[in-house]
This record gives C-alpha cells, sequence and structure tokens, in this order.
C-alpha cells in the first residue's frame, strides 16, 4: 500500500496519507499548508524525490510578516518528522526549515516597487499566462461574490468570506505578476562556451559525499521551482554556485552539516 516502505507514496499521497491520521481540529489546520506544499514542489513526484535544499527553498520563500509564518512551518515540520518514521525519506527534511527572524515591518508598509526580475523567456511566459488566468479567477469571483452576498444572513456566511478571502489574494498577486512583467529584464540566448556560471546556466554537478550528480539552473528569486531544478540566486546554494566554472568544488554550510560539490559542466 502507499506508505509502507517497499512502495514510497508521491507526494501528494503522502499529504493525504499523513493527513488521515490527524483528529478532525488538527487536519482542519494543517491541511491548506500540507497541500500547498505538495503543489508547489509537484504533487505527483515521488517523496524520495524531495531533498533538503528544496525544503529550505520553500521556507526561504515564506513570509516572515504574515502571522501565521510560524505555525505554517511548525506544521510543515511535524509532516516531515512523520515522513521520516514512515519510511518515505531517509532523513528527517525538517532539520531544513530554519524560521527566519521576523523584521519590524508593518503590513501597511507593503512596497509598490518590485525590484526588476531578470528572467527566462520561459519564466516570462509562465507569468503572463498566470497572470491572465488569475485576471479571469477574479472576475469569476466577482460573480461568486454577488451571489454569496445575496444571502441576508451574514452571520455565518462562508462561501462569502471564502471568495473575498480568495479574491483578496489573486488581486494581491494580478498586481505583483504585472510590477514583475512590467520590469523584467530578458535574459538573452547566449551564443559563446560558458565560461564564468551566471543567472539561467545550468550546472550539473556532483555531490562528493554521495557521489549523485545534480543538475541546477541558477535563476532570479521570482523564478525557483525547486521540482524542475531552478534554485535561487539567494539561496546558500545558488550563491555558491553562481560565477563559477568547470572543475571547480564549493562547500555550502547547511542545517544538516557541511555539503561538499564540484561543478562538472555548465550549459547554456
Amino acid at each position: 500500500m502507499p506508505g509502507s516502505k517497499d512502495q514510497i507514496p508521491s507526494l501528494g499521497e503522502a499529504a493525504t496519507l499523513y493527513l488521515a491520521r490527524l483528529s478532525g481540529k488538527d487536519r482542519e489546520i494543517s491541511q491548506a499548508e500540507i497541500y500547498k506544499f505538495a503543489r508547489w514542489y509537484g504533487w505527483e513526484s515521488p517523496f524520495s524525490r524531495l531533498a533538503g535544499p528544496a525544503v529550505a527553498s520553500y521556507a526561504e520563500q515564506l513570509n516572515v510578516t504574515d502571522i501565521d509564518y510560524e505555525k505554517k512551518i511548525g506544521i510543515l515540520r511535524s509532516f516531515f518528522a512523520h515522513a521520516k518514521k514512515a519510511g518515505w525519506s531517509q532523513t528527517n527534511l525538517a532539520t531544513h526549515l530554519k524560521a527566519k527572524k521576523g523584521k519590524n515591518v508593518a503590513v501597511t508598509g507593503r512596497q509598490d516597487v518590485i525590484e526588476a526580475a531578470t528572467l527566462t523567456q520561459q519564466r516570462y511566459d509562465e507569468l503572463a499566462i498566470e497572470l491572465n488566468n488569475l485576471k479571469k479567477r477574479s472576475r469569476e469571483l466577482v460573480a461568486e461574490i454577488q451571489h454569496a452576498a445575496a444571502d441576508k444572513d451574514f452571520r455565518e456566511n462562508a462561501p462569502l468570506d471564502a471568495a473575498k478571502e480568495e479574491r483578496g489574494h489573486i488581486e494581491g498577486r494580478i498586481k505583483e505578476i504585472g510590477q514583475i512583467l512590467k520590469s523584467a529584464n530578458i535574459i538573452q540566448e547566449k551564443k559563446e562556451p560558458a565560461r564564468k556560471s551566471g543567472i539561467g546556466d545550468t550546472l550539473i554537478v556532483c555531490d562528493l559525499i554521495s557521489g549523485e550528480e545534480c543538475r541546477y539552473m541558477i535563476v532570479d528569486p521570482r523564478e525557483v521551482n525547486a521540482a524542475s531544478g531552478k534554485i535561487s540566486t539567494a539561496s546558500p546554494l545558488g550563491k555558491a554556485l553562481l560565477g563559477r566554472s568547470d572543475g571547480e568544488t564549493v562547500e555550502i554550510t547547511a542545517p544538516a552539516g557541511k555539503l561538499r560539490y564540484q561543478i562538472k559542466h555548465i550549459e547554456r
């Protein structure tokens, strides 16, 4: 059965199995964040493919000013700790979830200007499609809100509250993507052989401890996709691999200890 040590479940299956063992209240609290992580990494991806750098990358993008920030970190830690006990993972991935210290930033102090992003053409096109889909969904939600508002009993109007909350998130994302696309710098295809690695380059690296070869693409933080091997220039691994050449060895200090990689090849 899925979840046995003989057959490692997909990330989506693992999330469902874990939530099923929780009490009703705990399940309700945990479900949204665990399913969100599973969708972010890849619902159908085998749990065994999930590694520490991906978990750390997800934690990096969580908003430290979110009032539920600590709760979300705790929910994911419990999930990964259970995954280790269940045999889905060889290591406790919870050790890669390091909570960031909050900064004194007022919620109303959100900047209207987003720093220009350096994107691949593929990512630019993906964001343009996402923006179009979000605008369509926003229009649908307007109709849902109007329909739910027709119910005069506002004391327990869950559909109305849910639609308003979702539209609020969507409108924020629409604004964010619009600003990103407006100021984005598109990476031009490079014809010359790679010398020093840069944003948009793909590196084949060898883990000098395990001997495993991995493939990473260095991208802007807004383009991170751990399931596709796209790592942020702001992440420890991304910083270490940036500006490097074939054959170089890099060392990264991670929560689980020091990691050493040798760059086998840089592709453009």
